[in-house]
């Protein structure tokens, strides 16, 4: 059996995509051999089996990035809050 593991594209960089893994490691893939229309932000759902992820049966995972960019969005909303403002005197 087959388990998911979900990655973000931290970056593009010419034909390779630099995943972010769960545990904060990053890795290369080469572009190609992910899911047409993946691009920085993108949250993909890989299938991992026994510790070997299947790119070429990754699926974008559309909810999930709107959830992470809307958390994202709230955690700045919060540190704004907290911000004085003007300027930093060191």
């Amino acid at each position: 059996m087959s388990r998911h593991r979900v990655v973000e594209v931290d970056r593009i960089e010419g034909q390779l995509a630099v995943l972010a893994l769960d545990d904060g490691s990053t890795v290369d893939v080469p572009l190609k051999s992910l899911p047409k229309g993946t691009r920085e932000g993108s949250v993909l759902r890989v299938p991992d089996e026994n510790g070997t992820l299947q790119w070429s049966e990754a699926e974008l995972d559309e909810p999930e990035r709107r959830r992470r960019l809307e958390e994202s969005r709230r955690i700045l909303d919060e540190l704004k809050k907290r911000d004085p403002g003007g300027d930093l005197t060191l």
